[in-house]
């Protein structure tokens, strides 16, 4: 069987929810989101975790979620090189700096994704299926529908999405999307369609994304504002396809999403999980 990996992303600081969200339990036994998307990855054929994390929080994330999934999964850690920081920022870079993080590390076809985001297992089904056949430059994307990503207790960011015969043709941040799709484009109110396609960062990518990841980050690391700058994964994705270096496959997925944008979210994600586990979706965890 072809070697797939998952990639989670860590390193942020999660400062709108305060804490270690990614280590947040959602049941009364102290599993976090992470534990059931490495169960999902593992059913769907994934064989191995990669965790992005930071240097300070490592101790912590292993105690309190590492731990866990490594007897699930073959399980490795890689560091967002903070270094790079200009004197007076604490944020990380942004997602395609902590991707850039896994070169060396990370040889095969690979998802990527938030570790406090719950994806449901039909979206890590359909990326394991494009990454066991994927060659290179052959990148995928799950879209999910905007009204199944809103939090009910704030704006969000979303990455709104543009696809044609099936293959993401554009994708752009949108920022502080309200609880009815309303959000401001260029100065002007807009309201989204309920049904409008947004990346939640679940991407499946190849190895040869590394080579551009290196180039393009230099480049932001010249011309870029460095106090507030973010180097975005999608970003490097678009102009991959733009030069012709890469495709992006397109999987719609009409399931629910879940996330802890904000402590108020816990909740409902605390119910949904709840429920998937009382159907029987994670029997043997």
């Amino acid at each position: 069987m072809k070697d797939i990996t998952l990639v989670v992303m860590a390193a942020g600081m999660g400062s709108r929810f305060g804490g270690l969200k990614q280590a947040e339990p959602v049941t009364p036994d102290g599993k976090a989101i992470i534990d059931f998307s490495v169960f999902d990855a593992k059913k769907a054929g994934f064989t191995k975790v990669v965790f992005i994390i930071r240097e300070d929080m490592k101790e912590d994330f292993i105690r309190l979620v590492g731990s866990r999934v490594e007897k699930v999964l073959p399980t490795e850690y890689v560091m967002q090189d903070m270094t790079v920081l200009p004197d007076g920022r604490t944020k990380p870079f942004g997602t395609g700096h902590a991707i850039l993080c896994c070169k060396g590390t990370v040889n095969e076809p690979f998802a990527i994704i938030n570790a406090d985001d719950y994806y449901g297992s039909n979206a890590f089904m359909a990326m394991a299926e494009h990454l066991k056949n994927a060659d290179k430059g052959e990148f995928a994307m799950t879209a999910y529908e905007l009204f199944k990503t809103l939090s009910p207790n704030g704006t969000v960011s979303r990455g709104v999405c543009s696809v044609n015969d099936g293959y993401l043709t554009d994708v752009t941040e949108i920022t502080k999307i309200d609880t009815q799709g309303k959000c401001e484009i260029d100065g002007k109110e807009q309201q989204l369609a309920s049904d409008t396609p947004v990346s939640m960062n679940l991407w499946g990518l190849t190895p040869d994304i590394f080579e551009e990841l290196e180039i393009e980050f230099k480049e932001f690391l010249a011309t870029a504002d460095l106090m507030k700058a973010e180097f975005f994964i999608p970003t490097v994705i678009n102009n991959m396809a733009k030069k012709g270096l890469a495709t992006i496959r397109v999987y719609k997925n009409t399931d629910q999403w879940y996330g802890i944008t904000y402590r108020e979210d816990l909740p409902s994600l605390k119910e949904a999980i709840g429920g998937y586990i009382d159907a029987g979706l994670y029997e043997g965890m």
